[in-house]
């Protein structure tokens, strides 16, 4: 707990003298103020976080996260656990959506195994775009008692921050985040509900496509962990110990470790949400780091969104996860940069200035 303590006291506050110059750059150019809206904003807050009136992201990465988890014995997912690692060996060979998304907006796909429940085949461990920080072979099913133990909990934010530490060292200019488990909307339901109290149902959505009877169910056994386990809404570490899983851990642990490195980071859908809004309970200051990339089709999405007050960049009914997402979030926000450092102030490009 004490890396995690250490991360947290050096998130520090936008720096807002120079959001205030990005502002009178931004309103110099060759256009009418605020006429290029949010992406104005994007461009403002990155040059807060970073520190630069003249940000760039040469290295845009993605983590996604993988882990599997316990509850899956419920039937709470239409596919089974062992699509976990064929799909993390589909990440690695770049067949997934991920990496067509990636490759588009020039981002480099990272896979971590957080929790898969499976030992992952060594010769594809050595590949450079694979991390192992391995919490352990997934987690227990969350209707039988705690998905994990605390100290698993607390290891599995602190190998979040160790990733992101050392790939940090190569180069991050921004990250993406995502995710890869089956059956992992069903504990990132339950974390909105264990913090905000609102009824399962409605944070409750169908994940890979369930019937029905199958999403009835899976309301069943969120209601039947969280009464079993009885997760404290104030401590982040019990509710991620009680109804999370290793990459949601590990989701939060880069998401602290991002904004103490003054970096940039885009969060994709329900599940790097579930981790992004863990880390948000650990030090609310973090949510001026955070881009959310888009709104999930998932139910629970918009509440962990409306938790952090974030507004969500796009609106696209995308629910595959990966960090799909996050790769077009940050390709708007980088034509909000561009826009900063590469358009004509009204000077440059002898146009009359508007009148006050």
């Amino acid at each position: 707990m004490d890396k995690i303590k250490q991360v947290i006291s050096r998130i520090k506050p936008l720096d807002s003298e120079l959001m205030n110059e990005a502002q009178k750059g931004l309103d110099n150019l060759t256009k009418p103020r605020g006429s290029l809206g949010r992406l104005e904003e994007f461009a403002k807050q990155v040059v807060g976080i970073t520190g630069s009136l003249k940000p760039e992201f040469r290295d845009k990465v993605i983590f996604t996260m993988a882990g599997d988890h316990g509850v899956v014995e419920e039937g709470v997912s239409a596919f089974p656990q062992e699509v976990t690692p064929q799909m993390v060996y589909n990440f690695l060979g770049g067949g997934a959506g991920i990496n067509v998304l990636a490759k588009h907006v020039g981002a480099k796909v990272i896979v971590i195994d957080m929790g898969v429940a499976t030992q992952m085949s060594n010769a594809k461990c050595q590949m450079p775009n694979f991390i192992d920080k391995k919490v352990g072979f997934g987690t227990k099913n969350m209707t039988k008692g705690p998905a994990m133990t605390g100290e698993d909990a607390v290891k599995s934010i602190e190998n979040g921050i160790e990733a992101f530490v050392e790939r940090k060292r190569q180069g991050i200019d921004i990250l993406g985040t995502g995710d890869m488990g089956i059956g992992n909307t069903t504990p990132s339901s339950a974390v909105i509900a264990a913090f905000s109290g609102i009824k399962i149902e409605k944070v409750t959505g169908r994940g890979t496509g369930i019937s029905d009877e199958a999403f009835e169910n899976k309301v069943r056994v969120i209601k039947k962990a969280l009464d079993i386990n009885k997760p404290d809404s104030e401590d982040p570490i019990d509710v991620l110990a009680k109804v999370g899983g290793f990459e949601i851990g590990g989701l939060c642990g880069c998401v602290l470790g991002a904004a103490a490195a003054k970096t940039p980071v885009v969060i994709d859908g329900l599940i790097s949400t579930a981790g992004a809004l863990i880390a948000y309970e650990l030090c609310p200051q973090v949510k001026n780091y955070i881009f959310a990339a888009h709104k999930s089709v998932e139910a629970g999405h918009q509440y962990m969104l409306n938790r952090m007050n974030l507004n969500p960049i796009l609106d696209l009914n995308m629910r595959l996860g990966e960090g799909t997402g996050a790769a077009l979030g940050i390709s708007i926000i980088e034509a909000g940069i561009k826009t900063l450092n590469e358009m004509a102030t009204f000077e440059d490009a002898g146009v009359s200035e508007e009148k006050e």
